[in-house]
């Protein structure tokens, strides 16, 4: 088979290098791909948000048997269906399904009305309104832009000044762009352990009659050591969960996962694809925090590298509504990934530094913002390179992990020391 995968971060790069072990793949695409990707697949310059475009591309290429929808802007605006129109088979959820990320609202409201367990909350499109309930409300208090925002468009407001500047900034401001014109006000979860609070990622295979959640991930969102600074897209994760057991996993599948892909059925949505589910651990049980509608990044940096079964067989499963037929494996051991990024990332940051790699033992390092130029390896993004190990525990490979980032370097590189370390509190 050939196969195309659509996206150029470091999500891309990992679903491609699993891709890369299947057998029965012969050639491998990405569209537009990275420097990272370049070595594994062909990369194709064509803009990925231009549908017509991309079935320009598909129809004068009918050598590519499989399209690998990877990024949620994407999948917002349609391009699975408008592939699968053309007779393509594909990876990802429809429009109509892949609202369940691309409106935070949708969901709130989704949950609300299948009793899926969630952080209470009210939607405005008003900001006045908005401002009085957020006064009524007190803080700490969660603000939510409504649409796609690159994962940062979530504030968590500990007091009312940060929540009433916060409501400012998305609503009026329009820091996150459109995404901001509606807003989801909820209220601030708790964990049991962690401030503010103790949370998981579950990605789940769903063909819209099975789901199957793969191994657990955490990741960090913050760009600073403990969780300090700004939210970012995820500065580095590692799997599994500390505190997940098979206890847990059947309620969550009981209480959140099913009920969701029968939700969204009921709905007239039926999502098919990769299901993600970011999860907290509260005093009231297992809460929904966000649902996404596609591999997470950087946690599938983690989760598919612990992967045993042919992904091939399993992206087809999915499309064919058969994921009853296989069965899913797992690696023993743990996996962590740490996010080196440009200095000044998320906000400003300087493209085009040189990177050196040097000896990164068995660490894998997967790209995200990378560029050839004149040659030589460049930035070319905030989130610049992952470094992936695997160890018989998260001790042993976040030290091979940090190992390896020691021999990367290009000029005001930052990363977190501390990935990894939150789950000796578990």
């Amino acid at each position: 088979m050939n196969v195309l995968v659509i996206g150029n971060g470091g999500r891309e790069h990992a679903i491609l290098l699993a891709l890369k072990k299947s057998k029965r793949i012969e050639k491998l695409y990405c569209m537009k791909g990275n420097a990272g990707t370049a070595e594994i697949a062909e990369n194709v310059d064509v803009d990925y948000m231009n549908v017509e475009a991309v079935k320009a591309y598909a129809d004068a290429h009918p050598e590519i048997d499989y399209y690998v929808i990877a990024p949620d802007d994407p999948l917002a605006i349609g391009l699975v269906d408008e592939l699968e129109a053309m007779g393509k088979r594909c990876f990802g959820p429809r429009k109509n399904a892949a609202v369940i990320e691309a409106s935070k609202a949708f969901a709130k409201e989704l949950m609300k009305k299948y009793k899926i367990p969630t952080a209470e909350s009210e939607t405005f499109d008003d900001y006045s309104k908005a401002l009085e309930y957020v006064r009524a409300k007190g803080a700490p208090l969660v603000l939510k832009a409504d649409g796609l925002a690159l994962g940062k468009g979530v504030l968590i407001c500990e007091t009312m000044e940060q929540a009433e500047e916060g409501l400012k900034e998305i609503m009026l401001d329009k820091a996150f762009g459109a995404a901001g014109n509606k807003i989801v006000i909820e209220e601030c979860m708790r964990g049991l352990k962690y401030t503010p609070g103790e949370e998981v990622s579950v990605l789940a295979f769903t063909d819209g009659k099975t789901i199957v959640p793969m191994i657990t991930s955490c990741d960090h969102k913050r760009s600073n050591d403990g969780d300090k600074g700004l939210n970012t897209g995820g500065m580095g994760t590692f799997a599994p969960c500390p505190f997940w057991n098979e206890k847990l996993e059947k309620q969550v599948l009981k209480t959140i996962m099913i009920p969701t892909m029968k939700a969204m059925n009921a709905e007239g949505r039926t999502f098919k694809g990769c299901l993600y589910f970011g999860l907290m651990r509260t005093d009231k049980g297992m809460k929904v925090v966000e649902y996404n509608s596609r591999f997470g990044d950087p946690e599938t940096q983690v989760v598919l590298p612990m992967l045993k079964t042919d992904l091939m067989d399993i992206f087809e499963a999915v499309t064919e509504e058969k994921l009853s037929e296989v069965k899913i494996e797992w690696e023993d051991g743990a996996c962590v990934c740490v996010v080196l990024a440009s200095g000044g990332y998320p906000v400003s940051y300087i493209k085009g530094k040189e990177i050196t790699i040097g000896d990164v033992g068995s660490a894998q390092i997967v790209h995200a913002g990378t560029a050839i130029k004149d040659g030589k390896l460049v930035t070319a993004g905030g989130r610049v390179l992952g470094v992936v190990a695997k160890g018989k525990d998260i001790e042993e490979a976040r030290l091979k992990a940090y190992s390896a980032a020691e021999n990367i370097h290009w000029e005001n590189m930052h990363y977190r020391k501390d990935i990894g370390v939150k789950y000796r509190e578990g």
